[in-house]
């Protein structure tokens, strides 16, 4: 009896560990994302707006988050480990359609993934770029794939 009310507890502790590591995910991160504003700053060609992160959105920085989203198949970024992921889908993203910059994000995976155009979840640390305009504003490292996103908003 003893020994398996410290299996239990042992499991139970491990699932308890395990979902405190993810800070943030899906829809709430997402959200949570768009909470940036502009400052515009000189640089040898021009104007150039550097984003301005909230509180919010600075307290998960270097924070295991999940995100879920598109990924977006921009000529010359995809690559089996390096990727851009979108909160929507290619028909609205910020390179194709409606969406602002805050609705993607650069994401380097630890392993290869496939092209899918289903919405996914990838798991990794999230990085926040304040000056480097060649870049998009939100960076995942250390990706993983967590699977399939069949939840909806």
């Amino acid at each position: 009896m003893k020994k398996l009310l410290t299996v239990l507890l042992t499991a139970v502790v491990s699932v308890g560990l395990n979902a405190q590591e993810v800070k943030i995910s899906g829809a709430k991160l997402w959200k949570t994302l768009t909470e940036v504003t502009y400052e515009i700053s000189k640089d040898e060609y021009g104007d150039v707006y550097l984003p301005v992160f909230s509180k919010e959105i600075q307290a998960v920085e270097g924070q295991e988050v999940e995100v879920d989203g598109y990924i977006i198949p921009f000529e010359g970024m995809f690559k089996p480990t390096q990727l851009i992921i979108s909160s929507l889908p290619i028909s609205e993203c910020f390179f194709c359609g409606s969406g602002g910059p805050e609705t993607v994000m650069e994401v380097t995976m630890k392993e290869q993934i496939k092209y899918t155009t289903k919405r996914i979840r990838i798991r990794g640390k999230l990085a926040l770029n304040k000056k480097d305009p060649d870049k998009l504003m939100y960076i995942l490292t250390d990706g993983v794939f967590a699977g399939l996103a069949y939840d909806s908003y």
